[in-house]
């Protein structure tokens, strides 16, 4: 285990309860304020989360799919508008306060990816039919969809909205320049599938998650690989930056999460773990870590938690 360094000295750990079944999905609204959380039983929760995650939560069940929410983003632009994508085919819109559901469009696929273009406008939601659907959010409608001949896991805009990345099962990423989705690089990336996907806060890197157990950190600007993290030995599922883009998480089978410095590639601490984790993500605003995996309870059923960890700053 890495010593703890710098802000991972003090550490206060808070788990959440509430869903039935294991949570796949866990993202914090753009104040870092509510964090929201998808299930495989059919809901997404908002959670009111202190600062330094103490503090009893209350919490505002989201329902209405008919199947696992596998991911959910909020608008980067107003901290209580949350998008769910899920397995149901549906895309729909929630406002975080009342927990109503406000804008709803069924798609084609069963959903398993989305994300908000930085500027609210737009969301990206990609299914498991490998195809990309482009929503306007103010009429909630597809103005786009492109069907894929290769697998696509995570997708991204950079900090801009001008740049669309692509994970893909091939090893690669593919860059599109945004709105016109036209192809701009293949960087070869990994020697397995890539996962899964970050974009550095301040817009200098991003970070590829894949199956040969690497994370990659990529420079936005030349499109070069800059280092590789490798502390992980499982296929790398998820990976956030922390808001100052200086930490970066990583978490897969293994039972811990990374957290390495970006500029020097060093593990800075390891926050152990029971099971594999299906989702990690940093406060926008100060160092709490959301993460959420597949726990088991003692009674061998899937317990639907999820954890808050907080760093006291150096």
């Amino acid at each position: 285990m890495a010593e703890a360094v710098g802000p991972f000295k003090g550490l206060h750990n808070k788990e959440y309860q509430g869903h039935k079944k294991k949570v796949h999905s866990v993202a914090w609204n753009c104040t870092g304020t509510k964090l929201a959380s998808g299930s495989v039983d059919q809901t997404a929760r908002v959670w009111h989360v202190e600062s330094h995650g103490h503090g009893k939560a209350k919490d505002i069940e989201l329902k209405g799919h008919s199947d696992s929410v596998d991911q959910l983003c909020w608008d980067p632009k107003h901290a209580d508008l949350i998008a769910t994508a899920s397995g149901d085919k549906t895309v729909r819109l929630w406002d975080a306060r009342s927990g109503k559901c406000t804008q709803q469009v069924e798609l084609s696929g069963e959903n398993i990816n989305i994300t908000f273009k930085p500027d609210g406008t737009h969301i990206a939601v990609g299914n498991r039919d490998d195809e990309l659907t482009i929503l306007d959010v103010r009429k909630f409608k597809p103005i786009h969809k492109r069907k894929f001949s290769y697998e696509v896991n995570e997708i991204a805009w950079d900090t801009t909205g001008e740049i669309f990345f692509l994970t893909t099962g091939n090893g690669t990423v593919e860059v599109l320049s945004y709105p016109s989705l036209k192809a701009l690089h293949t960087l070869v990336a990994h020697t397995a599938g890539c996962y899964c996907i970050a974009i550095d806060p301040l817009g200098r890197y991003f970070a590829v998650g894949s199956a040969d157990a690497l994370v990659s950190l990529w420079d936005m600007s030349e499109m070069l690989c800059v280092r590789t993290f490798t502390k992980l030995e499982w296929p790398v599922r998820t990976v956030s930056f922390n808001h100052t883009g200086e930490y970066i998480a990583s978490a897969s089978e293994d039972l811990f999460i990374d957290i390495s410095n970006v500029q020097t590639g060093r593990t800075v601490h390891q926050i152990p773990c029971r099971a594999a984790m299906n989702s990690v993500e940093w406060n926008p605003k100060c160092n709490l870590l959301a993460y959420a995996g597949d726990d088991k309870n003692k009674y061998q059923a899937d317990e639907g938690v999820f954890r808050v960890i907080g760093f006291d700053s150096a």
